[in-house]
This record gives structure tokens, C-alpha cells and sequence, in this order.
């Protein structure tokens, strides 16, 4: 093959950037745009899809330039891209209907409540492998079609689409109205309640639970697999497939293995156990999913615990209390002191995620006193990340009873040390980090090389690991468990404060 590099497409929560990687997995360049973030009423979020496909067109040829390379020098483009994020668009004009609506959004709540609430709630945990949440692509786009005028009628006439970024993205790339391809990959697939974790396809039975027209729903396919020629961006390049960025990051972070784990520390966090060819479920709150499928090889899942705030409580800690100037200096001030003084904060700013799922809880700050200073709530900050983190390891140890016995982490939260120390700590295991932190852009890298024969097998894949840091556990094991206790403690007031009298949500 001449093509000596392939390029990935990372279209994440605050930014969408192009990175190109070489054979050995190492980073060339990287060209990144940051896309702005709506708050237009309490618990909504949303993306202007149009926005972030300007961005995507721009950083495609950036990055290219940035190298010196010519699109001959690609040898694919592959996707990762966040997930649930929920897009409707006129397969005419290719414009989008109405704001993407990010999987940080609550405004599905109510048709969540009456699903829980129904005989479907089994058929949804049996079938896809997920209880109804409003974390999840379909309540969104339930919600669309309840609010946004014609849109039910246009849809079933066949006029409009649904998807994920991966979709919205991968259509424009290969036409658009033009001939664009229609797809998504089995990992975004399954993360939309829509999808029969076993077959890898649609289920009518979930569809029509939600009435929601199949006229809408992209075509699945695997993760390595050309999907179509770009005649945008990086025009005439391959477009080898997609997975969501927390699968990306497992398979950039070569967990190909059952019982390998990764955390990707960003916006949030997400911790992956590789399950191999079994699903697994559970019974501690955790998601099962889709891990990775290769083009006609049998899927490999995965279990999920997502964490809804990680890199958030840093930005609110610098950008809402003007506590730091920048988000590094955290590390620092954090240093200053040995403990967070009592103090602990649960940053449950829309509800806690894995392993709770209490949607109604909100973020608490408890154990103040007049001893706290700022460097102990610099501190509390951190040790929230680390703690939700151990809950859970804790969840995936009891579910898979592949005891996980070290962590590989990825992600901009890595280069905190002080932070992978309390991770190593509050977990008791080691915790790794990969020479190359951006592991989800690597994992779509590796995806689209893998489906142009850029890449021969996993295994070349897994010899492009290297470590580049290592923490060992050092806290005292009773000191571990008594501070555990005072943060279980406080989650139980973050679970607990937004009810009445009786124990009902107010």
C-alpha cells in the first residue's frame, strides 16, 4: 500500500478535531475546532449539528496542510465520534431539522418514567441490553418527534433522518444529498435502545414500543468496513468505518483481551471491561454493549460504567467559582494540601449516572468547615473523578467476576498525576497510561486501517501499545476504606436531598 498514514475523525463533546496517525500508531498532526454548547433551559443540552459539520469539513484538509500531505497519503478516515447525541435531517436539503440534542440532555425524563413504568421496560433489558434512560439516543428522538411541527408525518413519508454523529457525519462525507451513505456502526447502534444486542439489527419490537418509523434509522454495519469514497474533506479518501468514542478509546487502548479495562478521563468518564464473545449483564447498574465488531467476525462486548462529570467539575471549579486560572492549575493547588480536609464533592450537576442512574440527584458539597480552603476543595474536586471511578470497578468486579487488576487510562485528565495517583489509590490496583493519550482518535484510526489492510490483525495492533506512566497503589488500606465510607456518605445526601418529607422527588 503507498499510502503511508491514516487519518481519524474525533467528533467530540467541546471540539471536533483531525488526527493522522502512522503505522507504529504515532500522532503526526492534529487540527481541532471547538463547536459551542447550548443551555437553553435547566437539564437541556444541545449542539448545532450544521456547526460541527463546518468544523469537520475544516479540520479534514487543516490537518493535511498542517503535514504537508496530499489526500493519496491517506490511506482511510475513520470516525469516532460522541455518543447518543441525537441528529434529524431533511435527506433533501441535508440540512439539520432542529438542535442535535447531546446525551448530557434530561428532557426526555417523562417518556423514560412511563417506560420504566411499563411492561416494555423488560423487553428493552432483554432485547437491547439496557434499561430506558434518558442517556440513550431513542427518548430523544421520541421527543423530536413529539415537538418539532411535521416532523412525525415527514418522517414516516421517508423525507427525514435520524442518527448519531457517526451518521450525520458519514452522510455528508459520501454526498450528502448526492448519494450520501446512510449508516451507523453496531457500537453508536447500540447505545440507541433500538438495537437487538445478539443480531445486530433493528428490533421492530422496540421500534414500535416508541413508534418509531425504521423509514428513519441508518443501516448498521460493522466497525472495519469501507463504507463509502469521501467527496468532501478529504475527497477520494476511504471511509473505514466508526465507533463510538468510548469503544474507539477500548480499541485504541488495545484491550482486545476479556477482563481488560480502560478509563477514558474527559468531560466525563467511562470505564470498559472487555467481556470477549459472552454479554454480560447486570445487576449493578452498569450498561452492556457493544465493544467492537470486525467485518464478518462475531462481535466482541463490553461492560460500561459511565460517569457523567470528570473534566466538567474541573471547568465549573475555574469558569464558575474563578477558583483557577486554567484547568492544570488544579494539580497544583490540590498538591498544597495531604487531604481534602473532609470535604467531599458529588458532582451530580444533572442527576448521577453508573452505578446509580438517580436522574432526580444534584451535586452537594459536604464536611465543610472553617478549616476548608480553597487547596482542600481543589483537592475534593480531583478525588470526585477517582471515587465514581472506583464505584465503578467496584460494580464491573461484582457483575463479570473478572476481577479487573490494573486500569489503562487515556484521555486530557491523564496528564494530572496527582489525580492517576488517587485513581491507583481509592482503587488499589495499577493504573496505566498509554504513550498515546488520545486513544479514541487512535481507536478510529486503527478501525479504518484495519479495514484497507493498512493494518494486518489486532495483534500488529497490540504491539503499538507502550506505556508512558504507571502509579502504584500506596494508601494505607484502612485509610482506603474510611474514606470511602465518608464518600459514601456523601453520595447518600446527593441522593437523598431532593426529596420531600415522604421520600417521593420534589
Amino acid at each position: 500500500m503507498s499510502a503511508r498514514y491514516v487519518a481519524a475523525l474525533d467528533q467530540g463533546t467541546t471540539s471536533t478535531r483531525c488526527m493522522i496517525f502512522d503505522q507504529r500508531g504515532r500522532m503526526v498532526t492534529v487540527a481541532q475546532h471547538e463547536q459551542r454548547q447550548f443551555f437553553p433551559q435547566p437539564g437541556w443540552a444541545e449542539h448545532d449539528a450544521e456547526e460541527i459539520l463546518t468544523n469537520t469539513l475544516r479540520v479534514l484538509p487543516e490537518a493535511l496542510r498542517s503535514a504537508g500531505l496530499l489526500t493519496t497519503d491517506i490511506a482511510a478516515l475513520g470516525i469516532a465520534n460522541q455518543r447518543e447525541t441525537t441528529v434529524v435531517w431533511d435527506r433533501i436539503t441535508g440540512k439539520a431539522l432542529a438542535p442535535a440534542i447531546t446525551w448530557q440532555d434530561t428532557r426526555s425524563s417523562q417518556i423514560v418514567a412511563e417506560l420504566q413504568n411499563s411492561a416494555h421496560r423488560a423487553l428493552f433489558e432483554e432485547v437491547c441490553g439496557l434499561s430506558p434512560a434518558g442517556y440513550f439516543a431513542a427518548p430523544r428522538l421520541r421527543w423530536l418527534l413529539d415537538h418539532v411541527p411535521g416532523l412525525a408525518r415527514r418522517a414516516r413519508s421517508g423525507e427525514v433522518a435520524f442518527g448519531t454523529m457517526d451518521s450525520w457525519l458519514t452522510w455528508h462525507l459520501t454526498g450528502g444529498p448526492d448519494g450520501g451513505v446512510h449508516v451507523t456502526d453496531v457500537t453508536n447502534a447500540s447505545r440507541t435502545m433500538l438495537m437487538n444486542i445478539r443480531t445486530l439489527e433493528w428490533d421492530q419490537r422496540l421500534l414500535d414500543a416508541l413508534d418509531i418509523p425504521e423509514q428513519l434509522l441508518p443501516q448498521i454495519r460493522p466497525n472495519a468496513q469501507v463504507w463509502g469514497s469521501c467527496t468532501s474533506g478529504m475527497p477520494g479518501v476511504p471511509l473505514g468505518g466508526a465507533l463510538g468514542d468510548q469503544q474507539a478509546a477500548l480499541f485504541g487502548e488495545a484491550c482486545f483481551s476479556a477482563g481488560e479495562a480502560k478509563c477514558t478521563y474527559g468531560t466525563g468518564a467511562f470505564v470498559l471491561t472487555n467481556t470477549g464473545e459472552r454479554l454480560t449483564g447486570s445487576s449493578h447498574g452498569l450498561i452492556s454493549t457493544v465493544a467492537y465488531a470486525l467485518d464478518s467476525e462475531r462481535p466482541v462486548y463490553a461492560i460500561e460504567g459511565s460517569i457523567a462529570v470528570a473534566g466538567a467539575l474541573v471547568q465549573w471549579f475555574r469558569d464558575a467559582l474563578e477558583m483557577i486560572d486554567s484547568a492544570p492549575q488544579i494539580e497544583t493547588l490540590a498538591r498544597q494540601v495531604d487531604s481534602t480536609g473532609g470535604c467531599y464533592i458529588v458532582p451530580a450537576f444533572a442527576g448521577l449516572f453508573a452505578p446509580h442512574w438517580r436522574p432526580e440527584a444534584r451535586g452537594v458539597i459536604v464536611g465543610l468547615t472553617s478549616y476548608v480552603k480553597k487547596a482542600h476543595l481543589a483537592r475534593a474536586v480531583l478525588e470526585a473523578t477517582a471515587w465514581q471511578t472506583a464505584e465503578v470497578v467496584d460494580a464491573m468486579n461484582a457483575d463479570t467476576g473478572l476481577a479487573i487488576t490494573q486500569l489503562k487510562v487515556d484521555g486530557g485528565m491523564t496528564a494530572n498525576h496527582t489525580l492517576m495517583q488517587m485513581v491507583s489509590d481509592f482503587l488499589a490496583i495499577p493504573v496505566e497510561r498509554t504513550l498515546v493519550s488520545e486513544s479514541v482518535s487512535l481507536g478510529a484510526a486503527y478501525a479504518a486501517g484495519l479495514a484497507v489492510g493498512y493494518w494486518p490483525d489486532l495483534e500488529g495492533l497490540r504491539r503499538n501499545w507502550h506505556r508512558a506512566g504507571r502509579w502504584e497503589p500506596s494508601m494505607a488500606e484502612g485509610l482506603r476504606r474510611r474514606r470511602r465510607t465518608q464518600w459514601n456518605r456523601a453520595v447518600e445526601h446527593t441522593l437523598g436531598w431532593a426529596r420531600d418529607e415522604d421520600g417521593e422527588p420534589v
